[in-house]
């Protein structure tokens, strides 16, 4: 038995999310049917980060097992051929039996995209989070500052989720602009359900006035949902990159 690490790009845009769901199809889903028909055989695959529906990705992560031949390079090449355009393999290399996604610790970084404009850009729809109001991005950056190292994040969790702790480490978190694009890129060792779209949310709330720099703080010290702004929509947020730190148990994430 051998297996096989794959690198996986995709637009989140048609799916539930990753992770194999009742009510529409997943991107999970989507890669255990091809490849298995690819194969011939039964292929499971298990991913690093469990992106929600719409969330996208340019650097997921996930394995299978395979009694397959082919070499561990040239997997990417042949399981592209039956994926849909927006699920792309980026890389496939073969790895020890005993490697696993969700247990190495690693660095994981988000970027988030908000089109700051008086109106929407067509062009612009699918990857970014329209908001029309002007947003101070200097507020929005010094409001953020608070956030970096390692905190207890409760405040900017989704109430429904399971974790053993809410406390993770940011380390770094940029926020620029060009032209209307306001693009926040979270750099951590984890995040939690809907974390770094409740950061969104509340830095859009800071940034266009409603809430002073401040409350950025009040709301991680609060150590309560309610305290923090609202979740902003999923299709603004792209999983860039997982990159390995080193082995050992990992966080209990239950990601965006």
């Amino acid at each position: 038995m051998r297996r096989i690490r794959l690198t996986v790009a995709y637009d989140g845009t048609n799916y539930v999310g990753w992770q194999v769901q009742p009510n529409g199809v997943s991107i999970e889903e989507i890669l255990n049917r091809e490849i298995s028909r690819m194969l011939k055989e039964k292929v499971t695959v298990i991913g690093a980060s469990r992106t929600d529906s719409g969330v996208h990705a340019r650097g997921n992560v996930c394995v299978f097992d395979t009694e397959s031949r082919i070499p561990g390079d040239k997997f990417k090449f042949a399981i592209n051929e039956s994926l849909p355009p927006d699920i792309v393999i980026q890389e496939s290399e073969e790895v020890p039996v005993t490697y696993h996604p969700r247990k190495v610790r690693s660095i994981k970084t988000y970027e988030y995209k908000i089109l700051n404009r008086t109106l929407p850009d067509p062009l612009e729809r699918l990857d970014s989070y329209f908001f029309y109001y002007p947003l101070d991005v200097e507020k929005m950056r010094k409001a953020s500052e608070v956030l970096l190292g390692e905190h207890d994040f409760r405040s900017f969790c989704n109430i429904h989720a399971s974790v053993k702790t809410t406390v993770r480490r940011i380390l770094s978190l940029d926020i620029d602009k060009a032209g209307d694009m306001i693009t926040v890129r979270i750099v951590g060792n984890g995040f939690l359900y809907n974390q770094v779209r409740i950061i969104v949310g509340t830095l859009v709330k800071i940034g266009c006035g409603l809430w002073p720099v401040e409350k950025m703080e009040e709301a991680l010290k609060a150590c309560d949902r309610s305290a923090a702004g609202p979740t902003a929509p999923a299709k603004g947020l792209t999983l860039i990159s997982i990159v390995e730190e080193e082995s050992g148990a990992a966080d209990d994430d239950n990601e965006e």
